[in-house]
């Protein structure tokens, strides 16, 4: 009985011991450099704002955070990194769409969860998708590109970032709502798909504003319409699909800021809040709008966990509607 005792007392003693130790280890965080990952290649959308957050962050935070790439697989390489590392909170994770919302509905052995893996920190982004085509056809509007699909089942060909990813799933709800047939040719980024369909291999390619922009504005690529119901300020001459004819055309990718699960939640509020402070500088949102992206940010992680859950919801429901299937 004095033993269970004094082992009771000791048990206590290092309980107090250790409080006091996470405590204080929480409340010096960071102390030494972060490491943020993304799964597409540099010069990508969600590569091009996570070194405008980086930048930011680093100087809040009083820490360097270094991106680390890691393309390929539709983006998920760099989510299933994180989901191995540490629960400290200085592996971070910028994430999108495809690898956290369409991944796991179409791959049978995603090696991570997007909704139980992952602690949430916040949203920075919401991209519209550009249609863009090459100059080779001459099919330099929505209207024409469209006309020449249905006149020519098969023949048109389409680039995408990967099988089952946000821009293939866009590009298959567009053929659905037209009712045109097109060749898919999938990449594994948006580096390598564009510059395919500026050297006239692929005849167009659905991608996010951001990435796929700047190629309109040096001449190479006709944009043709945007995924979202409202023009975009970036370019507002560009129409959209819905203003086209085809109904109920509203998709944009979200961009978003994730540590690993068991993160201590007072590492995650601190994270949180430096996202936040970023988005709210008006140099970093200048940076961030003049990419094409719509700055967005989240009140509490909890209020962009539910976002992430939700979107997952939504893309699972477009990929049952595509007939694509887990492989």
């Amino acid at each position: 009985m004095k033993l269970i005792r004094l082992f009771a007392l000791a048990c206590v003693c290092l309980g107090a011991a250790v409080l006091p130790a996470l405590g204080q280890a929480q409340g010096s965080y960071p102390d030494k450099p972060l490491s943020m990952w993304i799964g597409f290649p540099p010069g990508t959308s969600t590569d091009s704002v996570g070194r405008i957050l980086a930048d930011k962050m680093s100087k809040d935070l009083g820490q360097p955070i270094i991106i680390k790439n890691k393309p390929g697989v539709g983006g998920t390489l760099a989510p299933a990194e994180v989901a191995k590392s540490q629960p400290d909170g200085y592996t971070l994770l910028l994430s999108a769409t495809a690898p956290m919302g369409t991944a796991a509905h179409l791959m049978k052995n995603l090696p991570y969860s997007p909704l139980t893996d992952f602690a949430p920190i916040g949203q920075s982004s919401w991209l519209p998708f550009l249609l863009v085509s090459n100059k080779t056809k001459g099919l330099d509007t929505f209207e024409k590109y469209i006309a020449y699909a249905k006149a020519n089942p098969d023949a048109l060909t389409y680039a995408s970032i990967g099988n089952g990813t946000t821009s293939h799933l866009v590009m298959l709800l567009l053929m659905q709502k037209a009712g045109v047939k097109m060749v898919h040719v999938p990449y594994q980024g948006s580096t390598q798909s564009q510059a395919d369909v500026i050297g006239g291999n692929v005849d167009a390619t659905f991608d996010t504003m951001v990435s796929v922009y700047p190629h309109v504005v040096s001449g190479r690529l006709n944009a043709l319409a945007v995924s979202t119901t409202k023009r975009t300020a970036m370019d507002p001459s560009v129409p959209t699909i819905e203003e086209k004819g085809l109904g109920n055309f509203n998709l944009g990718a979200w961009i978003g800021m994730f540590a690993v699960k068991n993160t201590p939640q007072p590492v995650i509020d601190k994270l949180h809040g430096a996202l936040n402070r970023a988005l709210a500088d008006p140099e970093t949102e200048r940076k961030l709008v003049a990419l094409g992206t719509e700055v967005v940010s989240s009140q509490t992680p909890a209020q962009f966990g539910q976002f992430v859950a939700d979107n997952y919801k939504l893309w699972g429901e477009m990929v049952q509607i595509s007939g694509l299937e887990k492989k």
